[in-house]
């Protein structure tokens, strides 16, 4: 004598949606992860094109200056004449570098001006923020 199932016996199958769903969870997971990994220490500018070789990065100070000539050290504002005291306070060590993050159209006396500033608050090392081409 044979017994009957209640139920029909059915293949298993593999649901593919709720894959889907976490693989898009990860994905926007390390995308946000990737991007709060970064330095973000500069106001966003309209940098120069250039070619420039990726170089490592120390802790550093990014001196940023706008289209419009306002100076800010790592998000601060500040001015030329104040500049050189706020850049000795951040500077972590004698070989500290600053990268210059000038915007394309900002007037050349000014960054030049808060160059000679970061020079007098004892900086050796620049670096220059491109945009590549």
């Amino acid at each position: 004598m044979r017994l009957h199932r209640a139920r029909p016996h059915r293949r298993g199958r593999i649901e593919i949606i709720p894959m889907i769903d976490v693989m898009f969870f990860l994905l926007v997971t390390f995308m946000l992860a990737s991007l709060s990994m970064q330095s973000l220490n500069s106001v966003p500018v309209n940098l120069p094109r250039g070619e420039a070789n990726a170089m490592d990065r120390k802790e550093s100070v990014t001196l940023t200056i706008t289209k419009d000539g306002q100076v800010y050290l790592d998000k601060i504002p500040a001015t030329l004449a104040t500049e050189a005291d706020i850049l000795r306070r951040m500077l972590r060590g004698p070989d500290s570098s600053v990268v210059v993050a000038a915007d394309s159209a900002a007037p050349e006396g000014i960054v030049v001006q808060a160059l000679l500033q970061a020079r007098r608050a004892g900086v050796a090392h620049f670096l220059i923020a491109v945009q590549h081409d």
